[in-house]
C-alpha cells in the first residue's frame, strides 16, 4: 500500500499527555491556520499573526473574487470545527491474535473498531491525500433510525464562549445540543460536519467521496458539502431506485434515495465509464488507418449559448479559409465544447472535420474506433435503476445465516461506486460508516472479477455499537455491529477464495484489525503526576498501554500507516525498532552504555543506516538516560556523516 505521507518530514508526534495539553488550546480554525502557515508563510508577521491584507494582495491578480453568495449556517457549525481541530486522545490497539493469522499477516486491508471521528484523526496522520474513493452510508436522521448526537467532549459554557467567540446564551444552546442526545437538523449537521472536514483531507487530488442520503437531510447535506468541499467540486447527484415502496405513505410511495458525489479537485477527477462493444464507425481516416464517427463540435444542450460560456465563442477556419463561429442557428451565437488551446491541438492532430449540410459548413469532432485491446466506453448516467435493494439483505443472510443487520447496501451498488470513482491499481477505498462491511466485500469482489489482478485496498471503520437485546444478531452471538462486519469479511473472503481457485493465492483477502481505546482516568492521573526530571521511571505505564499499542500508535502518527512493519534493531542486550527515518525506544531498563555504544557504532559502520528521529517512551527512561542519549547523539553531527539525529521524548 502506498500513502502520500510516508517518509515526509513532520513535526514530532506527541503522546497522550502531550495531546491532552495541546487540545486545551485548540481553536475552530486551528487546522486552517496551519495550512495557511505552511502554504503562505509570507502572509504571517514575526509574531505568527495572519495578515489578511497581505493575503488579499497576494491573490488579487490571480483569483477571481465575488462579494455575492450564500451559505449554510447552523447552531453547531463552529463547534464542529472545534472538535475537528482537536487531536484524538485514543490509542491504537492492534489485534495481535487476528493480525498474525496467515491470511492477515501480510494484508494491507484495515478494519478499525472505534468512533469514526477518532479514526479519521488517526488516519490523517498517515493517509492524508492518499484515499481515492470514500463511500459512506451515514444515519439518515429519519426519526426512527436511532440517530442522536452524542460526543465525549466535556466543555463548559465558559470554555465555549472563549474558544468559539460566542455569547453565553449561544454557548448554553450548543451545550444543550451536545448533551441532550438531540436528533435535530442542527445536531445531525454538527455530527456530519466534523467528520466531513477531516475526510476531505484524506482524498487524493483526483479523489471523490460518495454519500448515500434520503430526503430528510439531502438538501442540508448538499449545502454542507458545498461549504466543505467547495461548490465547484460538486460532481453529481445520483438517484438510486430501490424496490417496493410503502403504500401507507401519506401521498406517494417513495422508492428512491440519493448518492451525492464531490471531488477533491474537480478539474483533476476523471470519472469511470461504461465499457461497451460492437460500435459501428462509418468513416475511414487514411492517415490514421482507423474508422471514425462524427460528433457535433459545437456545444449543445445546457449552457450552449455564447452568453453562458463567452470564452468558448471564438472563430476557427473553415475549408474556405473563412472565420467560422459556433452558431446555434442563423441568429443565435453558441459556443464550442473546447477551449482555444484544446481546439488547436485537435485541429493539428486531424481530429476536426467540416462537412456541408444544406449548403453550409458544419464542424464535427472525429470519434475514432479504439485500437486492438482497447474498449469503447460511454458515460454512466446519474440514475441508478438496475440494482435491486433486496440483494443486499439476501446476500448478507446467505453469508451469515441470519438477518443480523437491517438494510445493508447491495454489493453491486458499491462495486458501481468504485467504478464511478474510476478506482484501479492499489487505490484505497475508505468507508467510515462501515455497518455490515458491504464496501469491504465489494472491493474484494471487484478485485476478483479482474482475474485476481485487482489490488484495491479497503479501510473500514465501525463504532462497536451494541446490537439490541433479543435481536437476531444478538441471538446469533454478535454483541456489537463491528463483530458482524468482520465476520462478513471473513465469510465473503472464503466464498471468493472458493469461487476463484486459480488465482485465490495472489489476492489480498485478509485484513488487519485495530481497536481505538480511550485511556483510563487512573492512568491519566499517573501520566500527569510523572516527573520527567526524576531519577526514577514508571515501567508500569508501558505495561498498561502495551508495547504493541504504543508502537502501533506511533507508527500511524509518524506517517507509516497501520500495516507498517518495523524491524527489530539489536543494540547489545537492548531491542529497539526501526523504520524509515525513525528509531523507537520503548523499554528503558536495558538501555545502558553498551546499548548507546552499539547505536553509535551502527551509525558509523553501516553506510545505509541514517535514521534522523530517535523516539523514546518518556515514562520508561530516567533523566540520566535521556541526557546520555542527547549528548551522544550530538556527536553524530561531528562525525563523517554529519548526521543530525534528533531525540524526541514522548509522554
Amino acid at each position: 500500500m502506498v500513502w502520500r505521507n510516508s517518509g515526509k518530514a513532520q513535526n514530532p508526534r506527541p503522546m497522550i499527555k502531550d495531546i491532552i495539553h495541546k487540545n486545551e488550546s485548540a481553536t475552530p480554525c486551528g487546522g486552517t491556520l496551519e495550512k495557511l502557515h505552511r502554504d503562505f508563510p509570507q502572509c504571517f508577521d514575526k509574531n505568527g499573526n495572519f495578515d489578511l491584507q497581505k493575503f488579499q494582495n497576494l491573490i488579487s491578480a490571480e483569483v477571481p473574487a465575488t462579494h455575492e453568495g450564500y451559505g449554510l449556517d447552523f447552531l453547531g457549525r463552529n463547534y464542529a470545527n472545534l472538535i475537528a481541530a482537536t487531536d484524538t486522545e485514543t490509542i491504537v490497539v492492534p489485534d495481535g491474535a487476528h493480525n498474525s493469522k496467515p491470511e492477515n499477516a501480510a494484508s494491507e486491508n484495515v478494519y478499525i473498531t472505534g468512533d469514526n471521528l477518532d479514526a479519521l484523526k488517526h488516519l490523517l496522520k498517515s493517509y492524508s491525500n492518499s484515499v481515492k474513493c470514500i463511500y459512506i452510508d451515514p444515519p439518515y436522521n429519519t426519526g426512527n433510525d436511532g440517530f442522536v448526537y452524542s460526543d465525549s467532549f466535556n466543555f463548559t459554557a465558559a470554555q465555549l464562549e472563549q474558544r468559539l467567540g460566542v455569547d453565553e446564551e449561544r454557548a448554553e444552546r450548543i451545550l444543550d445540543l451536545t448533551s441532550r442526545r438531540s436528533s435535530s437538523h442542527s445536531a445531525w449537521l454538527t455530527f456530519m460536519a466534523s467528520r466531513l472536514f477531516l475526510a476531505r483531507d484524506l482524498l487524493t487530488d483526483d479523489g471523490v467521496i460518495f454519500i448515500s442520503i434520503d430526503d430528510n437531510e439531502q438538501a442540508n447535506l448538499k449545502l454542507l458539502c458545498d461549504s466543505i468541499f467547495g461548490e465547484e467540486n460538486f460532481v453529481a447527484q445520483f438517484t438510486r431506485k430501490g424496490s417496493g415502496g410503502r403504500q401507507d405513505s401519506k401521498h406517494y410511495a417513495i422508492v428512491h434515495e440519493y448518492v451525492l458525489c464531490y471531488s477533491s479537485h474537480v478539474r483533476l477527477f476523471e470519472s469511470g465509464k461504461i465499457r461497451k462493444e460492437g460500435k459501428i464507425y462509418p468513416y475511414w481516416d487514411e492517415k490514421k488507418k482507423k474508422h471514425y464517427n462524427l460528433q457535433l463540435l459545437r456545444k449543445w444542450g445546457e449552457n450552449s449559448r455564447r452568453t453562458d460560456r463567452p470564452n468558448l465563442y471564438y472563430p476557427i477556419k473553415d475549408p474556405d479559409g473563412k472565420d467560422f463561429y459556433p452558431m446555434l442557428n442563423e441568429k443565435d451565437e453558441g459556443c464550442w465544447r473546447w477551449g482555444k488551446e484544446t481546439m488547436q491541438k485537435n485541429i493539428d492532430n486531424g481530429n476536426v472535420e467540416f462537412k456541408k449540410k444544406k449548403g453550409k459548413w458544419v464542424a464535427y469532432e472525429k470519434m475514432f474506433e479504439v485500437s486492438d485491446g482497447e474498449q469503447n466506453t460511454q458515460l454512466f448516467t446519474t440514475v441508478i435503476d438496475d440494482i435491486k435493494n433486496t440483494t443486499g439483505a439476501t446476500l448478507l443472510k446467505a453469508l451469515i445465516g441470519d438477518k443480523v443487520f437491517s438494510y445493508p447496501k447491495p454489493v453491486d451498488l458499491i462495486k458501481r461506486i468504485c467504478c464511478l470513482a474510476n478506482t484501479h491499481g492499489d487505490d484505497i477505498i475508505l468507508d467510515f460508516f462501515s455497518g455490515s462491511a458491504t464496501t469491504a466485500h465489494a472491493v474484494m469482489q471487484l478485485n476478483a472479477e479482474e482475474n485476481g489482478e485487482g489490488r484495491r485496498k479497503f479501510i473500514m471503520v465501525q463504532l462497536p455499537e451494541a446490537t439490541p437485546q433479543g435481536s437476531p444478531a444478538r441471538n446469533a452471538g454478535y454483541a456489537t455491529i463491528d463483530q458482524i462486519g468482520m465476520e462478513r469479511i471473513r465469510r465473503a473472503a472464503e466464498k471468493i477464495r472458493g469461487e476463484n481457485p486459480l488465482f485465490a493465492g495472489k489476492m489480498d483477502l485478509g485484513f488487519k484489525h485495530f481497536t481505538l481505546h480511550s485511556v483510563a482516568h487512573n492512568t491519566l492521573d499517573r501520566l500527569e503526576k510523572f516527573d520527567p526530571h526524576a531519577a526514577l521511571t514508571d515501567d508500569d505505564i508501558l505495561k498498561t498501554f502495551g508495547r504493541e499499542t504504543v508502537l502501533a500508535t506511533w507508527l500511524v502518527g509518524d506517517g507509516y500507516g497501520l500495516t507498517a512493519k518495523p524491524q527489530e534493531l539489536r543494540l547489545a542486550k537492548y531491542t529497539a525498532y526501526t523504520i524509515g527515518r525513525h528509531i523507537y525506544l520503548l523499554e528503558g531498563g536495558d538501555f545502558d552504555n553498551s546499548a548507546m555504544v552499539a547505536l553509535i557504532e551502527k551509525y558509523g559502520n553501516d553506510p545505509a543506516f541514517n535514521p534522523t528521529e530517535i523516539v523514546a517512551f518518556g515514562y520508561s527512561f530516567n533523566y540520566g538516560q535521556t541526557e546520555m542519549l542527547r549528548s551522544n547523539l550530538r556527536m553524530l553531527h561531528d562525525g563523517a556523516k554529519h548526521l543530525k539525529a534528533e531525540l524526541h521524548i514522548r509522554y
